[in-house]
């Protein structure tokens, strides 16, 4: 009896350790031939109800990016230079071709960015302030996609621990929803999102361009 215990709990083990696949490294290859420097932000392409959500997230990616070493265009610039040309829409920027960017505004890159959820739902008894975004490099010079990844940042992953009873988790939810609404928390998760979509960690991210520095403390 003990030894077939003994077997059932090896056999499980063995079930469950042969479920976990180790995670395939990102491949990079395309990415390190391209050598990019520069990067053209094109306006973010938004699927949200938040009409504001492509604003925001475009004003936020420029950190991570520049403090990734590369160059990037300034986004009010390049969004100004498409609106000029009747292109109000992200939809419309990204659609023109790579060859004509490169033909305007001369960057070895753009990211084309698209998202999907922005901004805060009410559940039945919480509120929840979510931030996804797609994102693809492309090289302008060659017209190939180079990289792609996505994220998504909420204000809530922690989970909701109220313990006042059902009336005070829905009322602490509307309220908290009011306060996220009158505070913008969206545009602070999307940092969070631009940062998970955009730096180097175990789910891709970008490598760092020529202009990286490491800060060594003395």
């Amino acid at each position: 009896m003990k030894k077939w215990i003994a077997l059932s709990g090896a056999l499980m083990v063995l079930l469950l350790t042969g479920c976990a696949q180790p995670k395939k490294p990102y491949d990079y290859t395309a990415f390190r031939a391209s050598k990019p420097a520069s990067i053209l932000v094109l306006p973010a392409a938004n699927t949200s109800p938040d009409i504001n959500a492509a604003h925001s997230l475009n004003s936020l990616v420029t950190r991570p990016l520049a403090e990734a070493g590369y160059y990037v265009f300034p986004v009010a610039v390049v969004e100004e230079t498409f609106q000029q040309n009747g292109l109000t829409s992200g939809s419309d920027a990204q659609a023109v071709s790579a060859k004509r960017l490169d033909e305007i505004f001369h960057a070895d890159s753009a990211l084309y960015i698209s998202i999907s959820d922005y901004g805060s739902s009410y559940r039945v008894i919480d509120s929840v302030t979510t931030v996804t975004a797609k994102a693809r490099l492309v090289d302008l010079r060659s017209g190939k996609e180079i990289w792609q990844g996505s994220a998504t940042a909420t204000d809530n992953d922690q989970g909701n621990n109220n313990n006042n009873g059902v009336i005070g988790i829905l009322v602490s939810a509307a309220i908290k929803q009011i306060s996220d609404n009158v505070t913008d928390k969206a545009h602070t998760v999307a940092g969070l999102t631009s940062n998970r979509l955009l730096a180097q960690n175990e789910q891709g991210g970008l490598l760092t361009g020529p202009r990286y520095k490491v800060v060594s403390a003395r």
